[in-house]
């Protein structure tokens, strides 16, 4: 063999090494984050995922056109942890915590199971199911805080992810003043559960409470980080001092 053909046979040889490494580090790459993306979402090859779908304002029945938006963003976060999503009513759901991995769209009017969520997970927080006065209505409260929504304007959502200690599965929930928060809580979710996961971990629990910005002109793609009401939404409030006894 002359010296020009051994070089080109190390050429060859040197080109199929450097592709297989490549090939081999990218599929390490993946492969972690898929792991880490996985138990995030509790949501292990081949399990089930509960999804908790509200009702349409007005409608026993119906769901509202956004918030089956959302469940399509959360069916394909779902699946592309090799999980399957089990769509369900919210008053047919009959699960408990922490077996499987469940989201729960929608606020606690139209949303039975979010109803019996919010105190029980987060009962700290509070929103306001009254019909009137209007300008109350959907009024979420935390910390001391009300945020009262201006309809396409600025509308508030909760995303929270919630758990009841390791290796137990996560239950998210999305509560939002409207179908839109609700969409938008989802996309937030699968654009940012990367910078999530690393701040609060796998297994850590956390309540966010965002701003959807101007919705009828950008629908959910403006949203902004009000504020991390965790502390505050886990914890329950104080009870009101007892009156004193007359004399």
């Amino acid at each position: 063999m002359n010296e020009d053909v051994r070089n080109i046979v190390l050429g060859v040889l040197a080109t199929g090494v450097s592709a297989s490494l490549g090939w081999l580090a990218r599929t390490y790459l993946w492969r972690r984050g898929l792991r880490r993306k996985q138990a995030f979402f509790g949501l292990p090859s081949g399990s089930e995922c509960l999804l908790v779908v509200n009702r349409m304002a007005g409608s026993e029945r119906s769901v509202h056109a956004t918030d089956v938006s959302a469940l399509l963003e959360l069916s394909a976060l779902v699946m592309d942890c090799g999980a399957r999503p089990r769509i369900v009513q919210h008053d047919t759901a009959r699960q408990g915590l922490g077996e499987i991995a469940e989201f729960c769209i929608g606020g606690p009017y139209s949303n039975r199971r979010m109803a019996a969520h919010l105190p029980n997970l987060l009962p700290g927080l509070t929103m306001n199911v009254e019909q009137e006065p209007s300008e109350d209505r959907g009024m979420l409260t935390v910390a001391g805080e009300s945020y009262r929504p201006e309809w396409g304007v600025t509308e508030y959502v909760v995303l929270a992810r919630l758990t009841r200690g390791k290796g137990v599965r996560p239950v998210f929930l999305l509560c939002g003043q409207a179908a839109v928060t609700n969409q938008a809580a989802a996309r937030h979710l699968a654009r940012h559960h990367r910078e999530l996961a690393g701040k609060y971990g796998t297994d850590g629990s956390f309540a966010l409470l965002l701003k959807v910005v101007n919705s009828q002109a950008y629908g959910p793609d403006v949203v902004e980080l009000v504020a991390d009401v965790t502390r505050a939404a886990l914890s329950a409030p104080s009870a009101a001092p007892a009156a004193p006894a007359a004399t």
